[in-house]
């Protein structure tokens, strides 16, 4: 289901998958969804529906192999009988090349070309965490020219990280140990990520007392006497002055995408807390994958500009920021101008542009609507498993190419040896099954490429 492969620790009130293997000690577990509701069901859901949708060169070969039918018994109903009608052929003769050009004309191979592939390459992504729902969305996915992601939860991690500790007159772990003593009490993300930071530093801190939350502003406590606020720049400062320096660091952190909180301690400033919900280790490298692809991709977010400009800096890649999920919409229009887009996304706003989009990718760790509103989803949570996907759908669209020509080409040679004599009825029965097994061994070449690799 995740793709790790080491035992994954739970805790209280963390979800499990259905399906996990329990390791050690006992557990119980409250079952949270219906059977035909969790993970393991979506996943299902998801390829049966692939089976269900039909690519547009499928169909387009399924119409194809409604009038190439009649047209090879009209030419085989010619071939047996103009030649003995009009110039004295032999009648046993040209009825025998004419059942071997009926033999040789059966459309097994050419019908078989495309669904043996793309079920081929459905199976491939499958077994690497890359879902498709069927032939259309491969032939989409292949012929993409622009990825939009979603920002929080798609490029970056979704939970913020104390990235930077600035200490004035103080040393940076009492700075941080007297956040986290006022902080303990707190279930605001924020909260979290200084928390998390302390227990990774081993710094040990008491629960403020008189702890209170200051709705907008931030909170306050005492500790050791002292009273402590912790709390966004502006409202820091009317309890504490700031000097030029002050204002310029913070100015510089916040320029690079990182929410600022300030700590006071009886009027005092005493540091500041830069925290930023950071890109995903991958993120980078899968956007530079995507250029050297001719793809170009832009990140679409809700946050504001001077954080999206931050991480689409880091990211290399552009960026419109300040979008609402309607504003999302609007922005792939414009991005499809004389291209096909993919979006990627994981959350429930993400939903509207998922929809939208020529092909719409969800994280794994996404929600259920993303999920069912995507036409696909990188079960990993892998953003480099985007490139990967497309490279898939572009190995299995060359890899059609290769079946039609392999289909069409053996034909027409063997047509016209049949016609003219050449080949009888067991070298037509042979070159039919042959192209049969030939397309389809090409095909199941699928099922061991590698869509991870870059060369």
């Amino acid at each position: 289901m995740t793709g790790e492969s080491v035992p994954k620790t739970k805790g209280i009130g963390e979800p499990v998958y259905a399906g996990s293997v329990n390791r050690e000690a006992a557990l119980r577990i409250r079952v949270a969804k219906a059977a035909q509701d969790n993970t393991i069901a979506r996943i299902i859901r998801l390829v049966e529906e692939a089976q269900e949708a039909r690519a547009p060169t499928e169909r387009f070969i399924d119409r194809f192999s409604r009038w190439y039918m009649p047209a090879i018994v009209g030419l085989a109903l010619l071939v047996a009988l103009v030649p003995p009608l009009f110039f004295a052929g032999e009648w046993a003769v040209w009825v025998y090349r004419a059942l071997a050009l009926l033999l040789i004309g059966c459309p097994c191979a050419l019908v078989i070309s495309v669904p043996a592939a793309i079920a081929a390459a459905l199976s491939a992504g499958a077994r690497q965490g890359l879902l498709m729902k069927g032939g259309v969305v491969i032939e989409t996915a292949a012929r993409t020219g622009h990825v939009a992601f979603d920002k929080t939860g798609t490029l970056t991690r979704g939970q913020p990280r104390d990235t930077d500790i600035v200490a004035f007159g103080r040393d940076e772990r009492e700075v941080l140990a007297l956040a986290a003593s006022v902080e303990s009490g707190s279930a605001h993300p924020l909260a979290e990520a200084v928390l998390e930071r302390a227990r990774t530093d081993a710094i040990g801190f008491a629960p403020a007392t008189e702890a209170a939350a200051l709705p907008g502003q931030g909170v306050t406590g005492t500790v050791d006497g002292r009273a402590v606020f912790v709390g966004a720049p502006r409202h820091a400062a009317a309890r504490a002055p700031f000097d030029r320096s002050t204002r310029a660091a913070v100015e510089t952190l916040e320029s690079a995408g990182k929410t600022v909180a300030a700590v006071t301690v009886d009027g005092t400033l005493a540091g500041l807390l830069a925290l930023r919900d950071e890109p995903r280790a991958d993120a980078a490298a899968a956007v530079a994958e995507l250029k050297a692809m001719g793809i170009r991709a832009t990140m679409l977010t809700g946050d504001n500009a001077r954080t999206g400009a931050a991480i689409a800096g880091t990211l290399g890649m552009e960026h419109q920021a300040e979008l609402m999920p309607d504003g999302k919409v609007d922005a792939l229009k414009r991005l499809a101008a004389g291209t096909a887009v993919m979006m990627v996304g994981d959350g429930i706003n993400d939903a509207p542009a998922l929809a939208a989009a020529h092909i719409g990718i969800a994280m794994g760790s996404g929600t259920d609507v993303a999920l069912e509103t995507a036409d696909g989803a990188v079960l990993k949570s892998r953003v480099r498993d985007v490139p990967a996907l497309i490279r898939l759908a572009r190995a299995a669209m060359g890899n059609i190419r290769a079946n039609i020509s392999i289909a069409l080409g053996l034909k027409a040679v063997f047509l016209v040896t049949s016609v003219l004599g050449y080949t009888g009825l067991w070298v037509a029965i042979l070159a039919d099954t042959g192209a049969t097994v030939l397309v389809t061994a090409n095909a199941l070449r699928l099922l061991r490429f590698d869509a991870g690799r870059t060369a």
